[in-house]
């Protein structure tokens, strides 16, 4: 009886061993295709869809996909000095980041900081939900190691670029930049690019309440650093 139920245990562990892998090739070759092809949705804009349908059915997404050479370099800068700095210099995680990020996790009890790069915020666009937990922060990882082995830090940039989110049904530069300032993601000024990179944190939030002492004093802080942020060329 006894031996049948390891047997069985054995059978039930190999076989979600089995799933598991196969969900990570699945990845993989994802990550593969989307070295050289532009990906058409994310996990991220499934569930914003989803969640605009639930309040109107008819509902649709905006976005527009843009190559990197056609969004300003005003955005990059910004969106680097405002999410990872040392965006150029890491191999997808910021050491010091995720150290403050675990102390004050252990100072609140639970998970509440993840010390996420501009390639692990990307992982989890490309492919997770928006829970916290660890199980998924180490999917994240692993995807963020795909990511980093096989793509460059400008298609890392370019894709995070056009598919994170902006607000409500609002995805990418190109479809943020009409909204909020009627032009195109490659003519956004200075000005303007810090205001966008501010919102990236909260954007459903910052979409109504750009006025707020929070968002103008993240404005004013990447106006003062995004000169001296290093992007891919």
């Amino acid at each position: 009886m006894i031996r049948t139920a390891l047997r069985w245990l054995g059978k039930g562990v190999a076989a979600a061993i089995a799933l598991v892998l196969i969900y990570q090739l699945w990845i993989f070759a994802h990550v593969l295709w989307w070295i050289d092809h532009n990906p058409k949705s994310t996990a991220f804009m499934a569930a914003g869809l989803a969640r605009q349908q639930d309040k109107n059915p008819d509902a649709e997404l905006r976005h527009k996909w843009v190559p990197y050479d056609q969004i300003s370099p005003h955005l990059k800068r910004a969106i680097v000095a405002a999410e990872d700095a040392k965006f150029l210099e890491h191999d997808g995680f910021d050491v010091e980041g995720i150290q403050k990020a675990v102390e004050k996790n252990l100072k609140k009890g639970r998970l509440v900081a993840g010390g996420s790069t501009i390639s692990q915020q990307l992982a989890k666009n490309l492919f997770l939900s928006g829970e916290r937990s660890f199980i998924r922060k180490g999917q994240e990882a692993i995807i963020t190691l795909m990511i980093e082995s096989t793509w460059s830090k400008r298609r890392i940039l370019e894709v995070y670029l056009n598919v994170i989110e902006w607000g409500n049904g609002i995805y990418g530069a190109e479809a943020a930049a009409r909204r909020y300032y009627k032009t195109s993601a490659a003519k956004l000024s200075r000005d303007q690019a810090a205001r966008m990179a501010a919102m990236v944190p909260n954007p459903r939030l910052y979409e109504y309440n750009r006025g707020s002492r929070t968002y103008q004093r993240r404005v004013a802080v990447i106006l003062r650093y995004m000169h001296h942020a290093q992007v891919p060329r």
